[in-house]
């Protein structure tokens, strides 16, 4: 493969790198992502990846909030892979498995924030996270 400087993974090779199903798959992801950061090309997992897997570890592997959490966290951290600054602080949340908001929520919201903007939400839990407006709560 000639060329890129940077690459964005999609959720379908995300998810096989942290479910290693099916194996033949896992094994052609794996390979590809090293090759390309022994190459020196930029590896890039976007929020909005990052949340779309959280649900497919849920939802379709049965992943536990926290396991799936866990793997995202350790992926994340991964030399040669990079994502957001906001993502890593969300990751870096403490019992992030069971906070409110949760994982996709504070994703939101530090996106949000990044861009300068308040973030609007019905989420009561939203009331504890700065520059956010919850609607329906009397103040």
């Amino acid at each position: 493969m000639s060329g890129p400087l940077s690459l964005s993974l999609d959720t379908s090779v995300i998810v096989r790198l942290l479910t290693q199903e099916p194996a033949a798959l896992f094994q052609v992801a794996a390979q590809f992502i090293e090759q390309q950061i022994m190459a020196g090309v930029s590896v890039f997992i976007s929020d909005l990846v990052l949340a779309e897997t959280y649900f497919a570890l849920q939802s379709f592997y049965h992943f536990p909030k926290a396991d799936a959490l866990t793997a995202i966290a350790a992926l994340a951290q991964t030399k040669g892979l990079s994502v957001s600054p906001a993502a890593l602080a969300v990751l870096s949340v403490p019992n992030l498995a069971t906070a409110k908001p949760g994982f996709v929520d504070r994703l939101i919201h530090s996106w949000s924030l990044t861009g300068g903007h308040t973030l609007v939400t019905f989420e009561k839990a939203g009331k504890k996270l700065p520059a956010t407006v919850v609607l329906g709560l009397s103040r």
